[in-house]
């Protein structure tokens, strides 16, 4: 009976067997139009050595034909040198590399094909007119060769998702989480954890009706209390995947004429913030996206924190005060050869100092403390302050101690944006949204004093982890994910 019941449970937990990409189980899910043939230019925009034209539907067999004719179809997967005509007038528009890709095995799931042409303008106009021109073909919506992928079970709703990152990362950190992401790594561990859910429902089905053979259920139930472990660390886990995604906000803030600005300028490699030996010269709040050390941030430059000025430069420093209280990390910025001066005291007791104290949830605010124009400072001289905090020497002017604070930096941002290489992480509220559903079901499966409440605990928990990546998604979170693609992908 023990061997039975654990076919049964295991090919619960598998589903239809689906070993290949190439021949995954759809999502159910059908995108629209997907019966016509759509085709776009999937390259970048403007001159370039090579433009890549895609088609995806029924008819893509037929229009490589109506370009390329009398040609038969190119070997599967194999790249042809072909000479690309007008299929209504017979003018030649290009001689480029074509490719079949006959379905499922393709991108989408669907007959494609690809033109790899000269990239002009007039080339590539040229072709898509022409495309544009074969019956049943029309062109693509943003996204929509993606929509088809996923719709023929290519892909699941977060590798959809690292795609998407895929191609707007900017920074190393962001290509290297998206890529694991397009890898399967995060709907990998949800179908991990959605297959404890299904073997443990199943010995509760089991259960009613016949008699498992002893500990059976108690080992099912020591899974579950590990794979709610395991969600409570990742969902507490979430905020470091999103500030990977969108950015870390880091705060420059200090007093007048610290060379905040200065230091926002080197760090962003252009010219964000006016430079002056004026006190006051920045009165709001610049913000600029930056690439620090690998990882994506939002950089804000502020208003020098003093007292006593005018209602614009104080509305300034009040603007500051609030970024500093919604910085990820603060720099904090002070003059190496102006240490004992009131506003560089003021600053320390009031910013760095409790910065550094742990607040009442246990952890304290990130703060690296940077004293620039080093270059001013005596020769040898290392007794700068008897009390001051750790910190980092740094010349704005002549760029010496930027690499030892690139590489705080690194330190700083890695624990804040988490790293991509020891897991996937999560980066998107929709993420955390199905895990939080998860662990909730979870809970009431602990609280349930009856085994069929425990059992429709447990398909509620699943449920959550399949809407995760895509089983059952509505079209309004569909459309969301899907419109930041280009049209082309």
């Amino acid at each position: 009976m023990w061997r039975g019941l654990w076919t049964l449970v295991s090919r619960a937990a598998r589903g239809p067997h689906s070993p290949r990409l190439c021949t995954r189980q759809g999502s159910g899910y059908r995108a629209p139009g997907s019966g016509a043939t759509i085709f776009a230019l999937s390259s970048g925009q403007g001159r370039c050595g090579i433009a890549v034209i895609r088609t995806s539907g029924p008819a893509s067999g037929h229009a490589l034909q109506s370009l390329t004719a009398p040609r038969d179809l190119p070997p599967a997967r194999k790249a042809c040198l072909r000479l690309l005509s007008d299929p209504r007038s017979g003018e030649p528009l290009d001689r480029a590399l074509v490719l079949w890709f006959p379905g499922p095995q393709s991108f989408t799931g669907e007959d494609c094909a690809e033109f790899h042409v000269h990239g002009g303008p007039a080339v590539v106009s040229g072709v898509l007119q022409a495309l544009g021109n074969v019956p049943g073909l029309r062109p693509a919506e943003a996204g929509e060769f993606t929509r088809r992928a996923f719709a023929h079970g290519k892909l699941s709703l977060t590798e959809v998702e690292g795609l998407a990152d895929l191609i707007h990362a900017e920074t190393e950190a962001q290509r290297r989480q998206a890529l694991r992401q397009l890898d399967g790594e995060l709907g990998d561990l949800c179908r991990g954890w959605a297959e404890t859910l299904t073997k443990a429902k199943a010995y509760i089905d089991f259960s009613e009706d016949d008699n498992l053979e002893e500990g059976v259920l108690d080992q099912a139930d020591s899974e579950v209390r590990k794979l709610e472990v395991a969600l409570g660390v990742h969902l507490r886990d979430a905020r470091r995947g999103q500030r990977l995604r969108s950015g870390a906000h880091v705060v420059v803030a200090g007093p007048p004429n610290a060379g905040k600005s200065s230091l926002v300028n080197l760090l962003s490699r252009k010219p964000v913030s006016i430079v002056s030996p004026e006190p006051g010269t920045t009165r709001d709040v610049l913000e600029t996206p930056v690439d620090l050390a690998g990882f994506p941030a939002l950089l804000s430059d502020t208003a020098g924190l003093r007292e006593g000025v005018g209602p614009v430069e104080q509305e300034g420093v009040r603007r500051a005060q609030k970024r500093l209280e919604q910085a990820d990390l603060i720099l904090a910025v002070l003059d190496a050869s102006d240490l004992a001066s009131p506003a560089s005291c003021n600053f320390l007791d009031t910013v760095v100092i409790p910065a550094g104290a742990r607040n009442p949830n246990g952890s304290r605010q990130r703060l690296l403390l940077v004293l620039n124009k080093s270059d001013l400072l005596p020769a040898g001289r290392s007794d700068l302050h008897p009390d001051l905090p750790s910190h980092l020497l740094l010349s704005c002017l002549t760029g010496e101690g930027l690499d030892g604070l690139l590489e705080a930096l690194k330190k700083e941002l890695a624990a804040l944006c988490g790293d991509p290489s020891t897991g996937p992480l999560l980066t998107r509220s929709r993420h955390q949204h199905h895990l939080r559903g998860c662990l909730d079901a979870l809970g009431q499966y602990k609280q349930a004093k009856d085994l069929a409440l425990a059992a429709e605990a447990l398909r509620v928990a699943r449920g959550h982890l399949s809407h995760l990546t895509g089983g059952g998604g509505t079209e309004e979170i569909l459309d969301i994910i899907f419109r930041d693609f280009c049209v082309g992908k």
